[in-house]
């Protein structure tokens, strides 16, 4: 699965070049509406950089994706999403072939490292929001001995259905959380972008 960490990647970068709109005019509506510009200029130099990584381990090639968007991103997006392939990259080592316990050991640890870096955690209205339960979504159909698209369908309408419950949350980080109680009704950008890139990646996967 050397290649499929590649080609999500490259699903990932396409995706948000996409949304960049989108992203950003959820952003707007409480946060500050440089969301979606911020990771789509990060992928954008990930997308110019491709032919200059290394390629030669999964896990080398994370690394280099997170340098090259902490170096193209400012402010928290970067970080964040710097510190998510960072994790994943060191988690995969030296390895040469990902496995499906790889994929979810990624998925945890990224996760760790931006409930550090963000300071936040599930219930603060933030990426989390719809990312860890479609990781866990993922692990049960994993377990349950799905193939791999199935198993990316359910994770992705999980992660749908868990970044609309944000319109009812309380905003706790970031810009958005200034808006206190102004923020109830609205979507967290990070949570649909997840829910977005994985619907992506879940329909890329199958075609």
């Amino acid at each position: 699965m050397k290649k499929g960490t590649e080609f999500v990647v490259r699903v990932i970068a396409d995706t948000v070049l996409e949304n960049e709109a989108y992203f950003s005019e959820l952003d707007g509506v409480v946060g500050d509406g440089d969301f979606g510009y911020s990771i789509a200029r990060g992928f954008e130099k990930v997308l110019s950089e491709w032919d200059n990584m290394d390629h030669s381990l999964p896990g080398n090639f994370l690394k280099k994706v997170s340098s090259t968007i902490v170096s193209a991103v400012g402010g928290v997006s970067g970080t964040i999403w710097g510190t998510a392939f960072l994790r994943a990259g060191m988690t995969l080592g030296t390895k040469e072939e990902v496995t499906r316990s790889d994929v979810i050991a990624m998925f945890r640890s990224a996760i760790e490292g931006i409930k550090k870096r963000g300071n936040c955690d599930l219930g603060d209205k933030t990426y989390l929001e719809s990312l860890v339960p479609a990781v866990d979504a993922l692990e049960k159909a994993f377990n349950e001995g799905k193939d791999t698209q199935t198993a990316l369908e359910e994770a992705a309408v999980v992660a749908r259905e868990c970044a609309e419950a944000t319109r009812s949350m309380i905003a706790k980080k970031g810009r958005a959380a200034y808006t206190g109680e102004r923020s109830i009704g609205t979507l967290d950008a990070g949570a649909v972008a997840v829910a977005v890139i994985l619907e992506a990646v879940s329909k890329a996967w199958k075609e």
